[in-house]
């Protein structure tokens, strides 16, 4: 299972999928409020997967997933947003996100969008 980092400014949404995750049989590894946490706490941990919010304070989802693109080209980022305009799905795409989870989140979708980033690192182990 993989190590996860969940970047959310909204405490109750961190603790819905960290819950969900572990539940999975993922390790959350660190939390962060804010993009400019979420880049600090990047580096720090490295974890294998980031879910990360489009709207978050001091630096915002979009400009955190270029850093993070710029810092390592092959993190695997899953965005997550109650904004669903198209513009913003595929900016995210465009910008290096893996996928696109709109709020409110069902479980089987963020499950499915993990599983499904994280297959190709599963093929490449075994």
């Amino acid at each position: 299972m993989a190590t996860i980092m969940i970047a959310d400014d909204a405490a109750f949404l961190r603790v819905m999928l960290k819950d969900l995750l572990e539940r999975e049989g993922h390790t959350v590894v660190t939390e962060a409020a804010n993009g400019v946490e979420a880049v600090d706490k990047y580096r720090a941990y490295r974890p294998e997967l980031v879910i990360l919010d489009l709207n978050m304070p001091e630096m915002g989802g979009m400009e955190a997933l270029e850093e993070l693109m710029r810092m390592d080209a092959k993190a695997n980022v899953v965005m997550c947003s109650a904004l669903g305009h198209k513009h913003h799905i595929v900016g995210a795409v465009r910008r290096g996100a893996k996928d696109y989870i709109l709020k409110p989140f069902h479980s089987e979708r963020v499950v499915s969008a993990v599983d499904r980033v994280l297959q190709p690192a599963v093929r490449k182990a075994e």
